[in-house]
């Protein structure tokens, strides 16, 4: 008898090793979910919808964006950490949410390593320093001058707090040793109608919601925070050659499913995204959104959030920002 227990629950265990790769394999079976953690039209939602769009056809199954703006993109990340691990709630993945909010915000749900499980990278984004056509100032140092002759009347606005243009607007301060007035919006398009309206002189946004205004000339470009020039504008110079050597911020942007998702499943669709931004017709979509394609491993993203939190994190504790 014992020896018959022991060959039955062999033959389950063995059924049960066969049966999740099975489960995964059949992996989607219904729509997907896939979170941004901060209102439409930002360059978080742009590389959302591309994603969304594609994985939809590879998979055969809906991915439905779902725009879940506020607290600095903590209620979107929040609620993607604390879905079920079973592949049909996943987060577009923004440096602001994954690598400076910990930081930022000491009431920010857990460690994002900890919470997540990588699935891979999809594009980075240099941030701009935008301005309304009424602004006298053309290059960097003419903003150094007007901010040095105006202490702390030059407003500046940024996207929600702990996003990239926000903390390139705190780096830009820290730098170049102006006082300044940051101006933060809870979205980009916000902070877009106020520049355009003239309601702040220049903000520091991501370049997707701005490229139109630019070519139709209602917003300028006064420079790239990327270490060399952007293509779709290559007569916009880098802070670096405006005088400001080794300032760089560029956003990286990645999907992400909460911890403990079963990694047949975070596989499979690691697997879809690498091969989807390897397309040219993605590789030119994400171009055309301001941004620059990446592909990598769930390994490989997980390592880029390391480096990203240490490099934002320090930034954060040497100028003492907190965000209650």
């Amino acid at each position: 008898m014992r020896t018959r227990l022991i060959a039955i629950a062999l033959g389950a265990a063995f059924l049960c090793a066969l049966a999740a790769p099975a489960l995964a394999i059949d992996y989607p079976t219904r729509p997907i979910t896939l979170i941004v953690p901060y209102p439409p039209a930002g360059g978080v939602d742009a590389m959302a919808r591309v994603v969304a769009e594609k994985l939809s056809v590879a998979l055969g199954q809906n991915v439905v964006v779902d725009n879940r703006g506020g607290g600095g993109g903590n209620i979107g990340t929040r609620a993607v950490a604390r879905a079920a691990p079973d592949g049909y709630t996943l987060l577009l993945g923004h440096t602001g949410t994954i690598s400076i909010n910990p930081s930022l915000y000491p009431n920010a749900a857990g460690d994002p390593r900890q919470e997540f499980a990588p699935i891979g990278l999809v594009a980075s984004m240099p941030v701009a320093l935008l301005a309304h056509p009424s602004f006298s100032g053309k290059t960097i140092a003419d903003v150094i001058a007007i901010a040095k002759k105006n202490p702390g009347k030059l407003n500046i606005g940024t996207s929600a707090v702990g996003t990239g243009g926000y903390m390139c607007a705190q780096l830009f301060k820290a730098e170049a040793e102006v006082e300044a007035e940051i101006i933060s919006y809870k979205g980009t398009a916000p902070v877009m109608n106020d520049l355009l309206g003239g309601h702040v002189p220049v903000a520091f946004g991501v370049l997707p919601p701005a490229l139109g205004n630019i070519e139709a000339g209602r917003l300028r470009v006064i420079a790239v925070t990327s270490k060399s020039r952007f293509s779709l504008l290559p007569d916009v110079p880098t802070f670096d050659e405006s005088g400001m050597p080794g300032f760089e911020a560029v956003l990286h942007y990645g999907v992400l499913a909460p911890a403990g998702t079963p990694k047949e499943i975070i596989d499979k669709l690691s697997a879809e995204l690498r091969r989807l931004v390897n397309t040219d017709e993605v590789r030119q979509r994400i171009h055309a959104e301001g941004g620059d394609p990446m592909t990598s491993t769930p390994q490989e993203y997980a390592s880029d959030i390391d480096q990203e939190e240490r490099k934002w994190s320090a930034l954060v504790h040497k100028l003492n920002l907190k965000v209650e």
